[in-house]
């Protein structure tokens, strides 16, 4: 019994589409490979406002983010309701407080994947703060907070997936009534 051959352009037409797939594929590689690790995106510094911080005093830490050129992320509150919100989450240890957390505003502009209406975001240096209080019997010595950020770092044509970043405010604790001194002016007292 003979076999058909199929004809050349059968097995051209099946070579054309493997080449179509491979070239999409290998696209769509080069464009996740284009796009930066999120977490890259920003550099997070963390700072307090005195030293040493004395057993039963409040007093404030901050996280400063440098978000590289061309990003953006939304601001702790977005313009739409199904926007992620740019956060900071403290994990105190036992002895420290936090009474506050205080966001700055972001500001509204337009992208072209949202021509119409502006959105509510945070560009370049955004400062995020902690108001903290530490227990009049904190134990003395170094102490550090874990803090996680939490954003979506999106350019104006796309956005990576949501992202946390663990950064850590650290800090030396000294017996109550000991002089703190202000550290740090250019965060502090310059709100951004």
């Amino acid at each position: 019994m003979k076999t058909r051959r199929k004809p050349y352009w059968h097995v051209f037409a099946v070579s054309i589409a493997l080449a179509l797939v491979a070239g999409f594929a290998s696209q769509e590689t080069a464009k996740a490979q284009a796009m930066p690790n999120p977490a890259s995106i920003v550099k997070a510094t963390s700072y307090v406002s005195v030293d040493p911080v004395p057993q039963g005093q409040a007093f404030e830490a901050a996280v400063v983010m440098e978000i590289s050129s061309g990003f953006h992320m939304n601001s702790h509150k977005p313009s739409e309701d199904y926007l992620i919100p740019t956060t900071v989450t403290a994990d105190p240890p036992p002895g420290i407080k936090v009474v506050d957390t205080v966001y700055p505003a972001g500001e509204l502009k337009k992208f072209t994947f949202s021509p119409n209406k502006p959105l509510d975001v945070y560009t370049g240096s955004v400062m995020l703060e902690l108001k903290l209080a530490a227990d009049p019997k904190l134990a003395l010595g170094a102490m550090s907070i874990p803090v996680t950020l939490r954003y979506q770092a999106c350019n104006d044509t796309a956005c990576l997936p949501p992202v946390k970043v663990p950064v850590v405010v650290r800090f030396d604790v000294a017996a109550a009534g000991t002089t703190a001194h202000q550290i740090h002016p250019e965060i502090f007292t310059a709100k951004h």
